[in-house]
């Protein structure tokens, strides 16, 4: 305690000399606090999308994620309803799993017979009040992480989502509020008035405008079913997404369950691609995804379990490509904390060197010199800890404050940027480590050359 005591005296003898330490020192543990809990915030945004969308959980049937891209019919589930129902009825399950909802995947031909044009297409079919209540989840707490509603209802038969992209390579002419016409040619429209088509009054707002007759846009989508005979439908777009990715967008409908299964099986038994599992948190995963496993083996050795980083790679890479930065930066900002700190403290013992020879004339032993200059080294380092710690908490704070907003890649929507900080208590206890250790570390060469030093030549240095 003594030794702490002087060594922070020691430190605001130069006062100037530890202050430039201080801020390097500060702004190096900012930087790392920083940019961490913004990696966090793309950890928890990403991994938030993905659980959106598909889940924590999958089940397919073996082969499918590797072969079913090629023939996504052959790798049906059959009696997807008796499994659903082993899952939410399971002692282990029911307080962990939030949503089981089957999808159906298909591909197929979609065309727009009014502009001549047609293009494949890669189709989905989900029960839309599920899928609106999986899109409802916001595990880590994220402000304005709830995505877009579902534009479809469990009784639209006959209604389709499509991307932006697939009603602008088709020439499809949708409503404003449901899409753009932009680039169209007016000398060729899309749709007659002579055509006998299904027409939708929009109804007066009580300002004497007169009635509008607008046109519904259709698309033909042509599939081939589990049987090998081609299924023709006619469905009305209700609604344009943008995906993010453009080969997505360019290909994207989307569809009631129902709708996808009377295409794609007729009326033979009607199968789906996969069970998705929503658990209320991710920290449930390994419990969820054992006790699944155990059900599967269970009930059917043909089916395989899939959590969201094995089924979507690009999470993965992601994530390795952010930690690989922020290994980086930490790297930089603990280069410069160990030569700033080598220097100060280097200073010092130069400065100090009649100083030194006194101790030790004294009886301070040679351990005693070395324990002295390493506690200088880790007052400073501490001292900067605090002032980095508290300027990264402010201006994580005010960044929150400001509402910066920022579109994460593969996205279309904007989200606030967020600074977790708090949040990761391992990067706290991690940059608190790692900066007093270096302060540490860095300061014992110096330290040691000055514990070398003869009694006699440290005496007589002017």
């Amino acid at each position: 305690m003594k030794t702490l005591s002087l060594a922070l005296r020691n430190v605001f003898r130069n006062r100037r000399r530890s202050l430039m330490t201080v801020s390097a020192i500060g702004i190096c543990t900012a930087a790392i606090l920083l940019f961490g809990g913004f990696v966090l915030s793309i950890v928890y945004g990403f991994q938030t999308l993905i659980v959106q969308s598909s889940g924590h959980l999958q089940i397919y049937q073996k082969g499918y994620f590797d072969y079913g891209a090629g023939n996504p019919l052959a790798y049906g589930i059959a009696d997807h309803h008796r499994l659903r129902e082993r899952i939410t009825s399971d002692p282990v399950l029911a307080d962990l799993v939030s949503v089981v909802t089957p999808v159906q995947r298909f591909r197929g031909l979609a065309a727009n017979s009014r502009a001549g044009t047609s293009t494949v297409f890669l189709g989905v079919g989900f029960i839309p009040s599920e899928q609106q209540a999986m899109r409802s989840w916001n595990g880590f707490g994220l402000e304005n992480m709830s995505s877009r509603e579902v534009e479809l209802s469990d009784g639209d038969a006959d209604a389709v989502i499509i991307g932006t992209g697939l009603a602008r390579v088709l020439s499809l002419c949708v409503k404003p509020e449901v899409g753009q016409c932009d680039g169209l040619s007016p000398n060729k429209p899309l749709r007659s008035q002579s055509d006998n088509e299904i027409l939708r009054i929009m109804e007066l707002d009580g300002t004497g405008q007169p009635l509008k007759f607008e046109v519904v846009p259709q698309l033909d989508i042509l599939v081939a079913t589990a049987g090998g005979a081609p299924n023709v439908a006619l469905f009305n777009v209700a609604r344009t997404e943008n995906q993010g990715i453009k080969e997505i967008d360019d290909s994207y409908i989307a569809m009631s369950l129902q709708s996808a299964q009377r295409l794609v099986y007729g009326r033979g038994e009607a199968k789906v691609t996969a069970l998705q599992i929503q658990l209320h948190r991710s920290e449930d995963l390994g419990i969820a995804r054992a006790r699944l496993a155990e059900l599967i083996s269970g009930q059917n050795a043909s089916l395989e379990l899939m959590d969201f980083r094995s089924a979507t790679p690009l999470y993965g890479q992601v994530i390795g490509m952010f930690a690989m930065i922020f290994g980086f930066i930490a790297l930089i900002m603990g280069i410069v904390v160990l030569f700033t700190i080598v220097n100060t403290v280097a200073m010092g013992v130069m400065e100090r060197i009649s100083e030194i020879g006194t101790l030790r004339a004294m009886g301070m032993r040679r351990a005693g010199i070395l324990t002295l200059f390493v506690s200088e080294g880790f007052v400073l380092s501490v001292i900067g800890l605090a002032f980095g710690t508290a300027f990264a908490i402010v201006t994580s704070v005010l960044i929150s404050g400001a509402g910066v907003r920022w579109t994460p890649p593969s996205n279309v929507e904007s989200y606030p940027l967020d600074i977790l900080i708090f949040e990761n208590p391992a990067l706290l206890l991690s940059t608190a480590f790692m900066i007093v250790l270096l302060g540490a570390v860095s300061a014992v060469q110096p330290a040691r050359k000055a514990a070398r030093m003869e009694i006699v030549d440290a005496l007589r240095h002017v």
